[in-house]
């Protein structure tokens, strides 16, 4: 009984011994998980951006800064904030990825375009400048010119050319009466500029990666001249000829797969498989993110125009809006080609733009390019 009683003794001591030392770790982790918590909103508080200016302030109380770069022009706030009438939501002539679109005129009487980004759409200060300095000595014509930008705390405005018929992305699928559907010449037209531009880009001494080559970032000027906009996500690519990213970049529909996968190495091989899909969206007026239907199956946009290719039936992918009279069916078959050689799977299967532009270039596609 003896025997008993003690081993009961032993259990119970061993029992309170045991929810001590759990009572003592827990202690311990709650006042970790604390002083942790603690230490992130001290971060936070010593992180957190400046308040955005109003429109009504005065520069003078304002830490506000823009570039002394001889090809950018310098604009205070004030003379952006009368050329929008403060910002008025029926100077809204688009709507980017990172920000509201404004038409502008300045106190010279030129007429601008005002780009209000959002806080989110640069790191910092001096990544927005470096981005803006390096991009306004981009000179070609068919790349939208930066001619300014203010910036003051997380606020960042971009001022560069107005283009006056407003983005592919609106002609293609926005029917108005006061637009009628693009021929297929002004088509092809517009997507040569497009390659023009990009192969510009990838041919500098640090070439640029766009990262977002999509319709609406594709403005048409007065003769439907193609000129590439909205470098939010573009990047200079270092001596190995890419670009880690951690930001996420693109535009579903326009992703080439293995962005999708989750890689985040950018390289101009991306830009090229964007500009396929753009080709492909330009000739048919279907956007890149919905189904296509082939028979009672639903499938992706490159699916869908290499099962055309393979039917040769490349002719029923042109819009049904735009005129048959004419249209040489080896142009668009040439065209169909191409595009289907920007959208392969594999990286290294795509043609560099050079080539495409050569291609663009040649017969018997140039019988349908305006000079």
């Amino acid at each position: 009984m003896d025997h008993a009683f003690q081993a009961i003794v032993a259990a119970i001591g061993s029992f309170f011994v045991v929810t001590l030392l759990l009572a003592g770790v827990i202690i311990l982790c709650q006042q970790y998980r604390n002083s942790s918590k603690a230490r992130t909103r001290a971060i936070q508080r010593s992180t957190r951006p400046a308040p955005a200016p109003d429109a009504s302030f005065s520069l003078a109380v304002v830490d506000a800064s823009w570039s002394s770069d001889p090809n950018l022009i310098k604009i205070t706030w004030e003379e952006l904030a009368v050329a929008t009438e403060n910002f008025s939501p029926h100077l809204i002539v688009g709507d980017g990825s990172f920000g509201l679109v404004y038409k502008a005129r300045l106190s010279t009487n030129a007429l601008v375009a005002v780009k209000k980004l959002s806080p989110d759409a640069f790191q910092g200060f001096r990544e927005f400048r470096a981005e803006m300095e390096t991009l306004s000595k981009l000179n070609h014509p068919n790349i939208v010119r930066i001619l300014g930008y203010w910036a003051s705390g997380p606020e960042r405005l971009l001022v560069y050319e107005f283009i006056e018929k407003g983005n592919l992305d609106q002609w293609l699928h926005e029917p108005d009466v006061s637009r009628s559907p693009l021929p297929w010449e002004t088509r092809v037209n517009i997507i040569r500029g497009v390659a023009h531009g990009l192969s510009y880009l990838h041919g500098l001494e640090k070439p640029v990666i766009h990262r977002d080559i999509k319709a609406s970032n594709i403005l048409l000027d007065s003769k439907f001249q193609a000129h590439i906009a909205d470098f939010g996500l573009a990047r200079r690519m270092d001596k190995t000829h890419s670009h880690v990213s951690t930001q996420f970049a693109g535009t579903m529909g326009y992703m080439p797969p293995e962005y999708i996968e989750g890689s985040n190495v950018a390289n101009t091989k991306v830009d090229v498989y964007s500009f396929g899909i753009l080709m492909i969206e330009t000739m048919s007026s279907h956007r890149p993110n919905l189904p296509m239907k082939l028979g009672q199956s639903d499938i992706g946009m490159v699916q869908w125009a290499r099962k055309m290719k393979e039917q040769n039936a490349e002719m029923e992918m042109v819009d049904v809006n735009i005129s048959r009279e004419g249209l040489s069916e080896e142009s668009v078959r040439e065209y169909v080609r191409i595009a289907c050689e920007c959208t392969s799977q594999m990286q290294k299967e795509r043609p560099s733009m050079p080539e495409v532009v050569e291609w663009l270039d040649s017969t018997p596609l140039k019988l349908f390019i305006t000079s």
